[in-house]
């Protein structure tokens, strides 16, 4: 394992892979104090209605990756302020141990008229969330908006780390302007307190939105899943894929979850905390693969100290994509060992 951990910091330090190293501004003030972006797993991303004091209460004991605290789809509109109120609690006080996970907020989109007071409300607690999603952008004014709100919301605040933005393609005019989104969300994170760091492909308000039906095999959705992870790793983010919506189902969860993974996805949505397990063991590299990716690593390391190029490994020719892919592999299994 030891190997397994200098092979993957290796992959942090190399130069060459700037989706990985991408350093952030040295002039902006909301510079991070790491010079390297740190990978942040969200294997499986859970939501947690935020005025549910109940499930708050269970975040703990939860093993997701990832825990967002949801302002947005799971609170109805008539407890949207205590939801909000409840998140702010919870993050100023911080009674609640997010140890191991991300610890996320889910604001309301911004053309519900409720994204600002979602903000004002929660980013005035003393401990901001490592992480938030913002759902439904469907072009890039919508993050235009979202920095220029930011910015003045934590006007007065220094950060130790900019927020991630998880970022959610929801309907088809979303999907047509997913490039355009992400390349804005890249200039904006240049100079904003975020940094643009996944997208979330939001299956029901899409097929919604499409007039599509939706059943448990996604075929409805093949295209769909496709595009929106190779936008997503264009762009060099997580791509986080949808919710497999019978939950009691855990066979064909497994079977949608490998599939997705296959497809390029870094992670799923979940509605239970039952389908956690499943979908975090589906997006994990096992460990046949996390041995044959260190030593792929580590033969590449010895031939590049003996000044020679390209070489077989097991039989093998070695390209810099299968490189690339071993070493995403270490990078996951280093940050992902629960």
């Amino acid at each position: 394992m030891l190997k397994i951990l200098r092979c993957a910091s290796y992959h942090f330090r190399s130069a060459g892979w700037s989706h990985i190293t991408a350093s952030l501004s040295t002039t902006s003030k909301y510079q991070s104090a790491a010079t390297e972006r740190r990978y942040i797993p969200r294997r499986a991303v859970l939501y947690v209605p935020g005025n549910d004091e109940r499930k708050l209460q269970k975040i703990p004991s939860l093993a997701a990756d990832c825990i967002v605290l949801d302002c947005e789809d799971g609170v109805a509109l008539s407890m949207k302020e205590a939801a909000r109120s409840k998140i702010r609690r919870v993050l100023h006080t911080q009674e609640i141990d997010f140890s191991g996970k991300d610890c996320s907020v889910r604001f309301n989109s911004v053309e519900s008229g409720l994204c600002e007071g979602d903000m004002l409300e929660v980013l005035s607690a003393q401990h901001l969330p490592a992480t938030v999603h913002l759902p439904k952008v469907d072009s890039p004014e919508h993050l235009t908006w979202f920095a220029d709100r930011l910015k003045t919301t934590l006007a007065t605040r220094t950060l130790e780390e900019k927020l991630r933005l998880v970022i959610f393609a929801e309907s088809a005019e979303s999907l047509l302007q997913l490039p355009e989104i992400c390349r804005r969300g890249a200039e904006l994170s240049q100079d904003s307190p975020f940094l643009l760091d996944a997208i979330v492909f939001g299956s029901d308000d899409f097929c919604a939105d499409i007039g599509a039906t939706r059943t448990n095999e996604a075929r409805e959705l093949l295209f769909a899943r496709q595009y929106v992870v190779t936008v997503a790793k264009a762009f060099k983010l997580q791509a986080v894929d949808i919710v497999y919506i019978d939950y009691k189902d855990l066979e064909g969860l497994r079977k949608q979850s490998e599939e997705g993974a296959g497809m390029g996805f870094t992670g799923k949505q979940v509605i239970h905390p039952g389908q956690v397990p499943v979908v975090q063991t589906a997006f994990s590299p096992p460990p046949q693969k996390v041995e044959w990716a260190a030593a792929l690593v580590e033969a590449f390391e010895q031939h590049q100290q003996e000044g020679k190029g390209a070489f077989t490994f097991r039989g093998h020719m070695i390209d810099m994509p299968l490189l690339l892919q071993a070493r995403n592999i270490l990078q996951l299994a280093a940050v992902t060992k629960k």
